[in-house]
């Protein structure tokens, strides 16, 4: 095939760019060294991602953040709660200082250096869905020691696969209580940021019942209805999951406001009377036949003129490229089900479905939480 006018100048560019003679006199003309040593560095933050995350894994093992919040200490002082000598715990204080988990804050009266939270470290304490994810990652790591293998399909098991057993299961209503518990408890954990970012997106104040599909232990069902008391709520998801979050709210007394329904979308359907149903970070763990079944399932629930409130992070989000397509493109193929997929893709399923009007709502965090909200033939 001839390539075009355009790929050939593309071709000869890339040539250009590549040539280690170009790269060294771009890297010392005025005019083209900010540029060239921005890609060094973007290139060796790559290779080093792994190092960085290492970093900060060991910070939340070791609860430096919460250790760090309400004044600076010397390595000396962390020392003995870290469990290593002065020597090693300055090296991995120095080190997180460098990716801004930590920062310095001047000098003890030996002049010895004291260590503070940094610009991100600062969000950590308070916040322990943070921290339960990063520890959750390990599993991930372990699945990503052979990418190659990953991509072609060689592994027989992965971690990612069996920590999220109901995804790719024949029958995921069959999960244990055990089973359930443990990743029910991490999505409630690191859910908060996202119901937030949803419901100042989306005013359910005009809605009068909301059904969360798929919401695990009610997370974002308490939020929804702290902000709008008028709400009659709706959970549904698997049986022993849902069993965990009737629990939750008999405890905080909302029982009596929440109507929870267990079962599997896909065999069994969804229960009518919401007329507002969300599936937050649910289709993404679906391939595109689940996920349009589940839609397809939503649109059988809800009345002519009901809204679904689609809420997930998406592929191709203008400036949180990275996240969509190589962070959750990665994550999802070890765990054995779903992608991420770009708004347009969404739109496409949903009329297929038959919702006849979607659209993308603005959210203030679109890197986590991309929002669409859809309308019912």
């Amino acid at each position: 095939m001839e390539l075009s006018f355009i790929d050939r100048w593309r071709a000869w560019r890339d040539a250009k760019l590549a040539s280690p003679v170009f790269q060294r006199w771009a890297a010392d003309f005025p005019l083209t060294r900010f540029e060239a040593a921005r890609r060094a560095r973007g290139l060796f933050d790559i290779t080093a991602g792994f190092v960085y995350s290492q970093i900060l894994f060991a910070c939340v093992e070791l609860e430096l953040f919460d250790k760090l919040a309400d004044k600076p200490r010397t390595a000396a002082d962390l020392a003995p709660d870290m469990g290593m000598d002065v020597i090693a715990a300055d090296r991995l204080l120095r080190a997180a200082v460098a990716i801004d988990l930590l920062e310095r804050r001047g000098t003890d009266v030996s002049g010895t250096a004291r260590y503070g939270l940094g610009k991100l470290g600062i969000a950590m304490p308070g916040n322990p869905g943070i921290a339960a994810m990063v520890r959750h990652h390990r599993m991930l790591y372990h699945d990503l020691d052979d990418p190659l293998a990953l991509f072609r399909g060689e592994l027989k098991e992965t971690e990612l696969g069996r920590y999220w057993s109901y995804a790719g299961s024949a029958d995921p209503a069959a999960d244990g209580d055990e089973r359930v518990a443990e990743y029910s408890t991490l999505m409630s954990a690191s859910s908060g940021f996202v119901a937030e970012d949803t419901l100042d997106a989306y005013s359910l104040k005009a809605h009068r019942c909301l059904m969360d599909v798929g919401g695990g232990e009610g997370r974002f069902l308490r939020k929804a209805g702290e902000r709008w008391p008028h709400l009659q709520l709706m959970l549904f998801d698997l049986p022993a999951v849902v069993a965990r979050a009737e629990q939750g709210f008999q405890a905080e007394g909302m029982a009596a406001r929440v109507r929870v329904v267990g079962g599997d979308i896909k065999a069994d359907g969804l229960p009518a009377g919401a007329d507002i149903i969300s599936l937050v970070r649910v289709l993404l763990d679906h391939d595109d036949d689940g996920a349009l079944a589940i839609l397809r399932a939503v649109r059988k629930a809800l009345p002519a003129g009901g809204t679904l409130l689609i809420t997930e992070p998406m592929s191709e989000t203008p400036g949180a490229e990275p996240v969509g397509d190589a962070y959750f493109g990665l994550y999802l193929l070890a765990m054995g089900s779903g992608r991420t997929r770009p708004p347009r893709e969404h739109k496409a399923m949903l009329r297929a479905a038959g919702f006849d009007q979607s659209r993308l709502v603005r959210t203030r965090r679109p890197l986590q939480t991309r929002v669409i909200v859809a309308k019912a033939t």
